[in-house]
């Protein structure tokens, strides 16, 4: 994938393009490994972020010469500037050897607890935040493919048990969506997030082998119990090949929840460190519309931060809400009724939709 920007060099093949131009100058060279000659190519403010030289003498000559250089931050155990988003492979990265206390998923989040968690000091801070970047850059990068109005939200509970009627629901629109060409945003973690993520990253399989996998799941139920949690899902990749990366659509995580496990069936991951970002990231990609299944604080707080962006219309134009359980969102948690009356005139009340349906969300949504 080229860059999405012409000042922005991330891969191999787009350095060799400059560097046969013999110029660097004003660009910014990310993640790269630079073992070429550049006495010879023009570097004036280039920005050199998270590379790797030959030796200290190398990047001071640089300097000398007019680059800047961000160094990587090696004291920490993840990429301070990460060119490209996670996979499951990245994030399960040593289960096999270790298990789940092993991944390299668990061994970030016992660093960013060690550290302070979201209160750590300026250096770990700092760090945080040159990695969230890279993430954020590399997300912009890759959402590119998709136009916003394919964009869907699936959003809800994360305690919801793997076989449950909201898990096999959310499956299913999941399955729905990505066979229409939509791409499946979530938050990443486990109950609805990941049954969301199943049923798109299924999506080029028949309905049969997605009540199937599903099944498979059922067997280790709880997030809780990480280990038998992960190696299912890890057996259901395996018995059902990716049919392309963004099979199982994108998922948006974050370490502040990271006793959670990250769903493994996204096809692209963008894991952050701040939730903040992370939460304002889902709902401003989700343009073409969100599906609220039920959920507790998480979810309502999602539910009307998009309705503030729709209400202002911050990040364009807004795809339908799609609130899937009549009786929950009615009766138990009545949102839907406020967020009417919030988002004000017609035309906007009109995107809240209330459905027990899958074949009629699909209709709404597609």
């Amino acid at each position: 994938m080229s860059a999405a920007t012409p000042l922005e060099i991330e891969s191999v093949q787009e350095l060799a393009e400059r560097l046969a131009e013999r110029s660097l100058a004003g660009l910014t060279v990310q993640g790269l490994t630079i073992d070429q000659d550049l006495s010879r190519i023009k570097v004036k403010d280039a920005v050199f972020i998270g590379c790797s030289f030959p030796s200290l003498a190398a990047e001071a000559a640089l300097v000398r010469r007019g680059a800047h250089v961000v160094p990587v931050a090696d004291w920490v155990p993840y990429p301070t500037h990460p060119a490209r988003l996670y996979t499951a492979a990245d994030l399960t990265a040593g289960f096999a050897e270790g298990g789940f206390a092993n991944m390299y998923d668990s061994r970030v989040y016992r660093h960013f607890v060690t550290e302070g968690g979201p209160n750590a000091g300026v250096r770990e801070a700092l760090a945080q935040r040159l990695h969230d970047h890279g993430i954020d850059n590399a997300l912009h990068d890759a959402a590119a493919d998709w136009a916003p109005a394919r964009r869907i939200g699936i959003m809800g509970g994360h305690a919801e048990l793997r076989g449950s009627d909201a898990y096999r629901l959310a499956a299913a629109i999941g399955h729905g969506l990505a066979g229409a060409g939509r791409l499946i945003v979530t938050g990443g973690g486990p109950g609805v997030m990941e049954a969301a993520n199943l049923g798109s990253y299924l999506a080029a399989y028949p309905v049969e082998a997605l009540d199937a996998a599903v099944g498979r799941l059922a067997e280790a139920p709880d997030f809780h119990d990480h280990d038998p949690y992960t190696r299912t899902a890890l057996h259901v990749l395996a018995e059902y090949p990716a049919v392309d990366l963004w099979a199982g659509g994108l998922s948006v995580p974050t370490w502040l929840y990271g006793h959670e496990p990250a769903n493994v069936f996204a096809g692209q991951i963008a894991k952050y460190f701040s939730n903040a970002i992370r939460e304002d990231v889902i709902l401003k990609l989700a343009r073409g519309g969100i599906v609220f299944a039920p959920g507790r604080a998480g979810t309502v707080q999602e539910v009307f931060q998009a309705a503030t962006k729709t209400y202002y219309a911050t990040d364009g134009d807004s795809g339908p809400f799609v609130f899937l359980g009549r009786r929950f969102w009615t009766e138990q948690l009545p949102v839907t009724e406020l967020l009417r009356t919030l988002l004000g005139g017609a035309e906007l009340a009109s995107l809240v939709h209330v459905t027990d349906d899958v074949t009629e969300a699909l209709a709404i949504l597609c």
